[in-house]
């Protein structure tokens, strides 16, 4: 595969193993809801062999907490099997922001977190999702502080400048530190 193309793809989930015996996959999704998938379209799965195989999503349903996906041509549980353990992924420009303020996980992670005085907190290493917001986990120096990605905290995100400006709501960062 190809940098650039590499570079275009984001990673949407993961296939755990087949699911019965008519070629459905049973998908651990880092998506938010199976309307990704399909808004997709098309996936991308790497095989355990390095072999990138592209494939139509015909439907996705969720299933137990997870999503069973059925794509055109995989049919038997046989076939299904080559994408166990398999990463799947999908165009990037298949996805639309909704709003200025939406921004996609792959943007926000990397970006350095800075206090509205200036001061450098660190980087973000990892998303949280929970029910009301997701939470920023930044690694500082020597120690992680987990910030919720909320309007009274967030106070502006700089792609093009790599950063985002938080405000300190009282106790954050010492809640955090302990």
């Amino acid at each position: 595969m190809s940098e650039e193309c590499r570079d275009n793809l984001l990673l949407l989930g993961r296939v755990l193993r087949p699911h019965g015996l008519g070629g459905l996959l049973r998908i651990s999704s880092f998506a938010e809801s199976e309307n990704s998938f399909l808004t997709a379209g098309k996936v991308y799965l790497r095989t355990l062999s390095g072999d990138l195989h592209e494939q139509e999503v015909l439907s996705i349903q969720p299933h137990k907490g997870l999503f069973l996906m059925k794509l055109k041509g995989v049919n038997s549980i046989e076939e299904a099997e080559i994408y166990r353990g398999a990463p799947l992924f999908a165009p990037k420009e298949a996805f639309t922001r909704e709003s200025e303020e939406e921004y996609f996980w792959h943007e926000i992670i990397g970006l350095g977190v800075y206090l509205d005085t200036g001061r450098y907190i660190g980087e973000i290493r990892q998303i949280l999702p929970t029910g009301s917001h997701d939470v920023y986990v930044v690694q500082g120096d020597g120690s992680e502080v987990f910030i919720p990605a909320t309007r009274d905290v967030v106070k502006d995100i700089d792609l093009s400048g790599g950063r985002m400006i938080i405000s300190c709501v009282e106790g954050l960062l010492d809640l955090n530190e302990a």
